[in-house]
Parts: structure tokens; C-alpha cells; sequence
């Protein structure tokens, strides 16, 4: 056992930085969990004289005619964000897979991973620009084969497809990358063994390349069902306005409006903290599943 802890030590010593980062920012700040059942005053500070109320902003949120709509929001955007974000790279990292050109699939990887080291706010911008009714390169180009212009980012009804299409196409590729790491790893023998029973393409994938990915697949599943309830502040704030409030308003941009703009702070601390309580749920259910289900374990 004593062997063993030396040789592992280092790389217990790699997630020490780690640990103290999380425990920094995730659990020392726990300790404002309570101004969600207090009618809490600034000026009296954290730990002041503050009212408890007890369950009061909870109940006021959900009396709130735009709660439910914002929640529905969230849902609905996150979930297809989460779907197409684990079957667009599974995909494509299939295909990329099946390109023998070697300098041709290094383009293609270092093309599609790109857009996901550029923020939101380089992105944002880029798309208000291309997306714009008004000579958007997007618009002017459905106008030159006879279609009418959308407007991308003020239109309820197409502002929700925006969000998730432009999502995928920002993060599709370092999933891609991931997925194919996976892919390497599968031992070759298998495919020279098929291709002698005389399997087709499809046939490999479908019988080799898939079971293979599944660890990696049952991992990213299960770590993406815990962020169903976070659909993107940072894409949502830089692209939405209030004329698609309906359709793009989410859980993270309706906590801000109302604690940082309106000054609600409890409002707002009950109603990420009724987030995190269905992320914990989430995510538990989630390993429960992968477990009895595929037989995985993270830890």
C-alpha cells in the first residue's frame, strides 16, 4: 500500500490546484445560501441583523408569470443543446475517422476546433454582424436566391434555433477531438478481423467503432446531464434583447436582471439555489443510471 501512494503521489499532487480552485469559489462562497430565506439589505452585510422570511422569495418566484416560461426556456434550449452536442461530434468524429488523407483530416480537426477557443463575446459579435437583417451575409444571401430575410436574433420563433445551431458549432469540435482519442484507442486487430468476415464500413462502425466509443460517450453523457439547467449566460447575454425575452430568457439572465438590475438579491440567490438543488439531482440520477445501466463508474 505504501509503494502504491508513492507512486500515485504526484499525480494526487496535480489535483491539489484543482481542488483548491473548486473549494475557493464553489464551496467557500456556500455560505451565501441564506439570503435566499432572508429579505437581505445590503448595508447590514452578509452576516448582519438580516429578516429571515423563511421560504417567502421562494414562493414569490414561483408566482412570477415569467417563471415558468423562463424554466420552460432553459429546458428546452439546454436540452437540445445537450443532444446535438453528443451526437453532432459523435458523428463527425466517425466520418473524420474514415478520411485517409492524414494533411486533409489535420485541416479539418484544427478548422472545427477552433471557434471553441473564442469567447462569446468575439462570437456574439461576429454573429449580430453576419446574422444582421440589414447586410448580414447570412440574410443577403437568402434574399439573392429568393427567399425572404429572418431576423436571426429578434424573432422568437428563430432566436432558440440560433442559440443552439450557433452553441453546436462553437463546441462540436473539441468533442470531436475527444471522440476520436477515443476511436485510437480501439485495437486494429478488430477492424483487420471484420474486414476478413467481410464486413462493410457500416458494419464496423456499427459493431467496433460504437462499442468502443462507449465508455467516453457514457462519460460525456453523464457529465453533461448535471448542466441541463445551465443553457449559456455567456451566449445568451451577448446576443439576446428584450424583444426575445420569450424565447431566450433562461434561468442565468433572469437571476441577473433580478439581482444585479433589480436589486432582489434574495429573489434571486432562491432562484439559483433552486437550480443547483435540480443540477445535484440531475447529475445523481445520472451516475445512478450510467452504473446500473452500462455499468460505469467515474469514481
Amino acid at each position: 500500500m505504501g509503494a502504491k501512494i508513492r507512486r500515485e503521489l504526484p499525480l494526487h499532487l496535480m489535483i491539489v490546484p484543482g481542488l483548491i480552485f473548486i473549494i475557493l469559489f464553489s464551496y467557500v462562497p456556500m455560505s451565501g445560501i441564506v439570503i435566499a430565506f432572508q429579505k437581505f439589505i445590503p448595508a447590514k452585510g452578509l452576516f448582519g441583523d438580516q429578516q429571515w422570511i423563511g421560504w417567502d422569495n421562494f414562493a414569490y418566484v414561483m408566482q412570477l408569470p415569467s417563471f415558468t416560461q423562463v424554466l420552460l426556456n432553459t429546458l428546452l434550449i439546454s436540452s437540445f443543446k445537450l443532444i446535438l452536442g453528443l451526437m453532432v461530434p459523435i458523428v463527425f468524429s466517425i466520418l473524420l475517422n474514415e478520411v485517409k488523407n492524414a494533411a486533409m483530416k489535420r485541416t479539418v480537426q484544427t478548422t472545427i476546433y477552433l471557434p471553441y477557443f473564442l469567447s462569446w463575446v468575439v462570437l456574439g459579435g461576429i454573429l449580430i454582424d453576419i446574422l444582421s437583417p440589414s447586410g448580414g451575409i447570412v440574410n443577403e444571401l437568402l434574399v439573392s436566391i429568393g427567399l425572404p430575410k429572418i431576423f436571426f436574433l429578434g424573432d422568437n420563433n428563430w432566436f432558440p434555433v440560433t442559440l443552439i445551431g450557433s452553441d453546436v458549432w462553437k463546441n462540436f469540435g473539441y468533442g470531436t477531438i475527444v471522440y476520436l482519442a477515443a476511436i485510437t484507442g480501439i485495437d486494429p486487430g478488430l477492424y483487420e478481423a471484420a474486414t476478413i468476415d467481410g464486413a462493410n464500413r457500416w458494419r464496423k462502425v456499427w459493431h467496433i467503432t460504437l462499442p468502443g466509443m462507449r465508455m467516453v460517450i457514457v462519460l460525456l453523457s453523464v457529465l453533461s446531464l448535471g448542466q441541463l439547467l445551465n443553457a449559456g449566460f455567456d451566449q445568451v447575454f451577448n446576443l439576446y434583447s428584450p424583444q426575445v425575452y420569450e424565447s431566450g430568457d433562461i434561468l442565468d439572465t433572469f437571476v441577473y436582471r433580478i439581482g444585479l438590475l433589480d436589486a432582489q438579491y434574495g429573489v434571486a440567490t432562491a432562484v439559483g439555489f433552486f437550480k443547483s438543488i435540480v443540477s445535484l439531482v440531475l447529475i445523481s440520477a445520472s451516475y445512478f443510471f450510467a452504473y446500473h445501466f452500462a455499468k460505469y463508474r467515474i469514481f
